[in-house]
């Protein structure tokens, strides 16, 4: 329903975007599980955004995802507002050409995929990995997501935040701690622990609205073939037939948390509606009627096992918010 229509949160009116109460997060989560959030707002820009933000409380918790890729909502819900930014923050544009190559602006609701796309209409070349990410740019950026040997920042010029505050800000790449899945501003730079684009585990500071990125002139064509293998190559190694939200665990150093997994036998193995896929032992899929806890309960039992069976202690790269019912 519209926010004009109905006062959920003291100050936060009128806006133009849409207002949801009580929403099931599997909606809005590529596991298809999880509980409702209490209140669910999409921005109809980054302008309404931004005044959404001004008017709310102080203590109302934020959540924000894109296409929910690498989130875990629990069964019990989230309270306070998740915003919603996929094809919202949607603006995507070459900004400007010179000798050391382009300047592409992607917004956070972005798909990664379809920067990848763009880039190489313009032959450009350096994001075509971007194609194997199955999340937006908020989330990329927020995360240091990669693939393939390659990493979000590698080509980031410079990023655009919005403060709880509502007030718009231009960082630079020195502004942020940068590490493998891993993004935090730097202490000094501005606003103190950068809040995580997917957790909103901070309940104060600010949020990636989009980023602008440095690229290579290149070949539209073995730009367009990159993109053509890496897809090829995530159909035949990943299980894409059913929800999943991307690796579940990040890579230990010096190797591969999927070898250590499948090496400890556990490709197949489930709990209820959550199993470790066949195809790629670092996914865990949705069979049919996982809940969110049985995907909790997949990751720590896959987590001890190799633990007890290898002495690597696996760590989580998704992102586990909410309530235990």
């Amino acid at each position: 329903m519209d926010m004009s229509e109905i006062d959920l949160i003291p100050g936060v009116r009128p806006l133009r975007g849409e207002m949801r109460v009580n929403q099931p997060m599997r909606k809005y989560t590529s596991w298809r599980a999880g509980g409702e959030a209490e209140r669910l707002y999409i921005p109809a820009d980054l302008a309404d955004f931004t005044e959404f933000l001004r008017g709310l409380p102080r203590d109302e918790p934020i959540y924000v995802v894109g296409l929910g890729s690498n989130l875990l909502v629990r069964d019990g819900g989230v309270r306070g507002t998740v915003v919603v930014l996929h094809a919202r923050l949607n603006g995507l544009r070459l900004e400007r050409r010179d000798k050391d190559g382009s300047l592409i602006y992607a917004g956070a609701g972005v798909a990664c995929a379809k920067v990848a796309r763009f880039a190489a209409l313009h032959s450009l070349t350096g994001a075509e990995f971007l194609a194997g990410i199955p999340g937006t740019v908020g989330g990329a950026l927020a995360m240091n997501a990669g693939c393939y040997d390659a990493e979000t920042w590698e080509i980031v010029e410079h990023v655009q935040t919005l403060g709880r505050d509502g007030q718009l800000r231009t960082r630079k790449v020195g502004d942020y701690v940068i590490a493998y899945r891993h993004v935090a501003l730097k202490h000094g730079a501005g606003l103190g622990k950068q809040n995580e684009q997917i957790t909103g585990d901070s309940p104060g500071e600010e949020w990636f609205v989009g980023g602008w990125f440095r690229l290579a002139s290149g070949d539209e064509g073995e730009s367009r073939q990159k993109i053509k293998n890496l897809l090829a190559m995530r159909i035949n190694s990943q299980p894409l037939n059913l929800p999943n939200a991307g690796s579940v665990f990040r890579n230990p150093s010096g190797d591969w948390a999927a070898r250590l997994i499948e090496s400890c036998g556990l490709k197949g193995f489930r709990i209820g509606g959550a199993m470790v896929s066949t195809k790629h032992a670092n996914f865990i899929v949705n069979t049919g009627a996982a809940s969110a806890a049985d995907i909790e309960a997949l990751i720590g039992a896959v987590s001890s096992k190799v633990k007890e069976q290898t002495g690597v202690e696996l760590e989580p790269e998704v992102r586990i918010i909410g309530s235990v019912v």
